[in-house]
């Protein structure tokens, strides 16, 4: 119902409002607000779903050999946007408000719009799901040989920068604290992409090694007149 809705998305602020409510100033703000929320978490708790039916469409056309990368990225790929979704939820959005609201002045009173709030807090929780495919970006481009764990390696003290230049504009909040919440994870899951990134380009050396011997076993099979 859209009161739990609007429930599920108040959890994290509610306990730092002491006693208050989020407002809002014009007459459609609260159906705004449900159909905006209705159709994000429509799409996250569909995201298996809309996978499933993309892989069946895929299917029929694949080998059995590319189903059996497939169909495990497709799954990580679910898998790795919903732990980012639940780890903006339950931990990061909880420890941001907490530490923006501790930022109190005698001078000011908190009123807290509820589309400013509900904005930010479905667009932190997309920006953590998006910014967790990272591996799978990474993984992708290691397998078609556009990048290497080397590349990577050689590139870290750049990653750094790229990755709090990247939370800087992905994060609805202009405080350090959204930026380095986010920026954090980002860097840690372009380390884990560095230690995956290894297995695929040796998968894919090996690979074509092996392309190269059974290319070279007739030529050098072949006796001299």
């Amino acid at each position: 119902s859209k009161l739990d809705i609007i429930r599920l998305l108040e959890r994290p602020i509610l306990p730092l409002m002491h006693g208050q409510k989020l407002i809002y100033t014009h007459p459609g703000t609260s159906f705004h607000i449900l159909l905006n929320a209705s159709l994000v978490l429509g799409l996250i708790l569909a995201a298996p779903v809309i996978v499933g039916q993309i892989w069946g469409f895929l299917a029929p056309a694949l080998y059995a050999h590319e189903k059996r990368v497939v169909v495990p990225v497709l799954m990580s790929m679910v898998a790795l946007f919903l732990a980012g979704v639940a780890l903006s939820y339950f931990v990061v959005l909880p420890l941001t408000l907490r530490f923006l609201m501790s930022i109190e002045s005698t001078a000011l009173t908190p009123m807290i719009s509820a589309t400013d709030y509900f904005d930010f807090a479905i667009s932190m929780c997309l920006a953590f799901g998006l910014v967790f495919e990272v591996p799978i970006a990474i993984l992708a481009l290691t397998a078609l040989g556009l990048i290497t764990p080397q590349f990577l390696s050689r590139y870290r003290r750049h990653a750094i920068v790229v990755c709090l230049v990247a939370a800087a504009f992905i994060t609805p909040g202009a405080d350090p604290y959204s930026l380095f919440a986010l920026a954090i994870p980002l860097y840690v899951l372009y380390e884990l992409s560095v230690f995956v990134a290894q297995f695929a380009y040796r998968k894919r050396q090996k690979r074509e090694a092996r392309r190269e011997a059974e290319s070279a076993t007739p030529e050098s099979a072949r006796a001299p007149a």
